[in-house]
């Protein structure tokens, strides 16, 4: 019998399938159990029920760290397929907004003030007591959050990428100019501007592959025919003002507004700016939680 027979029985329980969905997610039984509220035995014991049904098993163990079989794998996305169907059909039989349940997960920075999120997560607690809003980041930034998005690990996510994949849509939010930021003692300090070529031969302090300004800026080096040294990563922007300040580098990031104590310089170039933006599947439906609490993370954007 293949896995999506299985998937169509009537003996499959919803709760089974989302303590297998959550031990994919987390790659731990411990810390599946405390995203899903539930005794470890209890999941544990899910697992079991699981690979019993189907004769197989479904994840291998690692270290301390619990990896999906090629079985499980093959299992994973009709497993979110039936929890999103059922989620969407939740909805139907939802009245109005006041009667709104389920999950929510929404991929965020915890670096940047893109709107008022705790005002937003705050106001709409209150009105959907019984939607369970989850946030979760990622160490690969933009990169990381879209592609959990588009595996089905995440419902909602900020974006910063130049380009999303098909079926993501995006929702402008904040658009950010890229600076130039150096010690307060740098030489060019007392300059109000600089190019990208004046910077080749300087040490540069920036963030990881995978953030959207990092794109961005690795594209317009490159157009360029620059190539720089690079002497620390970070995983935030402030980061990388931090450190520039300190005199570590020059930071060529986009300007979040963050107090400064170091020189910041206008870019000569014209290097696109980060455009930040929230970034929602058009497949499956999103559902009426995803959409409400998407609505109102928009609404709380500044001009």
């Amino acid at each position: 019998m293949s896995v999506i027979d299985l998937l169509d029985t009537q003996t499959m329980e919803t709760r089974l399938l989302e303590q297998f969905v959550t031990v994919a997610a987390e790659g731990s039984v411990t810390r599946a159990a405390e995203r899903l509220w539930a005794a470890q035995s209890t999941v544990s014991a899910g697992i079991a029920s699981l690979e019993r049904s189907f004769g197989v098993r479904l994840f291998d163990r690692t270290g301390r760290q619990l990896v999906l079989t090629p079985a499980g794998e093959d299992l994973l996305p009709h497993a979110r397929a039936v929890l999103e169907s059922l989620d969407r059909m939740r909805d139907l039989a939802t009245a109005d907004d006041a009667d709104l349940r389920g999950r929510v997960r929404l991929g965020i920075f915890t670096s940047m003030d893109i709107v008022d999120l705790t005002g937003v997560l705050q106001r709409f607690r209150r009105q959907h007591p019984l939607v369970a809003v989850e946030l979760m980041t990622s160490p690969s930034g933009t990169t990381g959050l879209v592609q959990d998005l588009v595996a089905g690990r995440l419902d909602i996510a900020y974006t910063g990428l130049p380009t999303v994949p098909a079926g993501v849509v995006v929702e402008p939010l904040r658009e950010m100019p890229f600076r130039v930021f150096t010690a307060s003692d740098h030489p060019l300090a007392g300059r109000s501007s600089v190019s990208l070529a004046e910077l080749a031969d300087e040490p540069f302090v920036d963030t990881a592959h995978g953030f959207g300004n990092r794109i961005i800026l690795d594209g317009a080096l490159e157009r360029l025919g620059i190539r720089r040294r690079i002497v620390a990563e970070m995983n935030d922007m402030p980061a990388v003002v931090r450190f520039a300040s300190a005199g570590l580098g020059v930071g060529v990031v986009p300007d979040s507004g963050v107090r400064y104590d170091g020189a910041v310089l206008d870019l000569e170039d014209e290097v696109e700016p980060l455009r930040i933006g929230l970034a929602v599947r058009t497949s499956p439906e999103p559902s009426r939680a995803v959409r409400t609490l998407a609505r109102d993370i928009v609404a709380a954007r500044v001009g």
